[in-house]
């Protein structure tokens, strides 16, 4: 059996290898543009703005935003929630995005639909492309109940029934009736579910899979955790359901083309199956001009070779989050100077599969006190978006809650320090890459630059900041094109440092922080 396992797994890592990679298939940026691209994920899990609508506030950003040099904004669901200041995530309808009178607002949290289109359009004036974050698991704020057959199941191994089939009372009927049938005219009930989590009859929580007629169970392609993770929460959507994916497939198409928008962020694929999100993005690139639509994907997972056999399954067709590497600045960031930098790549997507992999520091799930709290903290994030935004490898995504002032997460000197990075990335973060891991506390890496931007040096450090102490050193070659030249700190011009006859030069680096050595001539 071992040697049948081994094969198994050499064969999976070929057809791995043979999986082109999806960024390169996909429009990061605007045409013919030289310049680095930058995603945003404009929004915290709290997200308000406390003089206009969320979508008037991304509006008002644009020029701001691309001036920074991003050329792609993740915006929120759009779709209406089960409850008025819902973020969307808690999805009732995904065809009303702020236009109708449903959930006791016509406005979602984030604004209106006319706001929403406007904004969208504002980005299209400064080609930023708009990502759609698509909430295809699950529905929930039925409408009315339904009375149907079900089976509960052990929460812990959906696979294990802990009780006969019998009759429960359901939330599943969904009639927007706020809407009458305007662009779609399909109602859901129960038969387009696989799955809720409370019993109206006995006033009972629990995993319930929907049995009868039509139904088929759990979908075989989802994630094995938990046996079967299919069911994540709300009314669980049947996606081999015909209606269903019909309805999917045409919402996909027609919120791209009500937006203008240029790809899809999608959540929580653990629990769809695979073969209809594969189909999803395939159709909603069939439309002439949306070829190289972007689309990433949330798998959540820090094991980088849980990721990998969703890589094969999508054929290249959606990048993934980089996880395992958020876990490895989080992990970081709770060492502290005991943390081995030389390892902040390993078992990452990026140090794997770069062309699949979009970097992130920290998202709306990883805030402290969110689902997913593993936030990275101020000892160690800008170091963690140096790695990610002045390095060759991966598509970066910059967190709106370490940028933007907010009640939340906000650091004032992460976001001095983060805006400046973005400003090196934009202008000098250019060309083949260099490293020099050679210490567990400082390490540093060097980019060439091009013929149209001059490159750089890095160096990042863990140490604990302290005075009287004498600043980490690592000597990188910068070629020999450059040597007598004299290079400045990118961010106190009055730091210099000449580079020798050989190309080489001793770069320092302040403890516990980041330093961009730039050539003088340029800054």
């Amino acid at each position: 059996m071992r040697i049948i396992d081994e094969v198994k797994s050499w064969i999976e890592g070929l057809q791995l290898w043979f999986t082109s990679p999806a960024l390169s298939k996909m429009q990061l940026g605007p045409d013919g543009s030289s310049q680095n691209p930058l995603m945003i994920q404009f929004f915290t899990w709290e997200a308000q703005h406390p003089d206009m609508s969320w979508w008037n506030h991304l509006g008002a950003e644009m020029p701001r935003l691309a001036e920074l040099g991003f050329t792609q904004a993740w915006l929120p669901p759009p779709n209406k929630a089960m409850r008025k200041q819902g973020q969307g995530y808690d999805a009732y309808d995904l065809w009303d995005i702020g236009e109708f009178d449903q959930k006791g607002t016509i406005s979602t949290r984030w604004g209106t639909k006319d706001e929403l289109l406007k904004a969208c359009s504002a980005a299209r004036q400064n080609n930023i492309g708009v990502l759609i974050d698509a909430v295809l698991n699950h529905k929930t704020g039925a409408d009315r109940p339904e009375t149907f057959s079900a089976v509960l199941v052990d929460p812990k191994n959906r696979l294990r029934e802990l009780e006969e089939e019998r009759e429960i009372k359901g939330w599943t009927a969904f009639d927007f009736l706020g809407r009458q049938g305007q662009y779609s005219k399909m109602k859901w009930t129960q038969e387009h579910f696989t799955g809720l989590d409370w019993d109206d009859l006995t006033q009972t929580n629990g995993v319930y899979r929907i049995t009868g007629k039509g139904h088929r169970g759990w979908s075989m392609r989802v994630d094995k955790e938990l046996g079967n993770y299919d069911y994540l929460l709300g009314a669980d959507i049947d996606h081999r359901h015909p209606e269903v994916r019909q309805d999917l497939f045409s919402w996909g198409s027609w919120i791209l083309d009500e937006t203008g928008g240029s790809g899809f962020r999608l959540d929580a694929i653990k629990h769809i199956d695979r073969t209809f999100l594969l189909e999803f993005i395939k159709r909603s690139r069939s439309t002439p001009n949306r070829e190289r639509l972007f689309a990433v994907a949330e798998y959540w997972s820090a094991n980088v070779h849980l990721i990998l056999p969703y890589i094969r399954a999508f054929q290249g067709q959606a990048a993934f989050f980089d996880v395992p590497l958020h876990d490895n600045f989080h992990q970081a960031s709770k060492a502290g100077p005991s943390y081995d930098l030389r390892r902040v790549f390993d078992s990452s997507l990026v140090a794997i599969r770069p062309g699949d992999a979009v970097t992130f520091v920290d998202n709306h799930d990883t805030q402290i006190g969110q689902s997913l709290e593993s936030w990275v903290d101020t000892n160690f994030k800008v170091q963690a978006y140096a790695l990610i935004l002045l390095r060759c490898n991966g598509f970066p995504c910059v967190f709106y809650g370490d940028l933007y002032p907010n009640q939340e997460c906000f650091d004032q000197d992460t976001s001095t320090k983060l805006r400046q990075l973005l400003v090196a990335r934009k202008m000098f973060a250019y060309g083949p890459m260099k490293d020099y891991f050679e210490h567990s506390s400082c390490i540093g890496f060097v980019r060439t630059g091009n013929s149209e931007y001059p490159g750089c040096a890095v160096v990042i450090s863990n140490e604990t900041p302290a005075s009287g102490l004498s600043s980490p050193i690592i000597r990188m070659n910068l070629g020999m094109s450059r040597r007598g030249a004299i290079f400045c700190s990118f961010f106190d011009a009055s730091r210099r440092i000449a580079i020798d006859n050989d190309g080489w030069a001793e770069f320092f680096c302040p403890r516990g922080s980041v330093e961009v050595w730039v050539n003088a001539k340029y800054e």
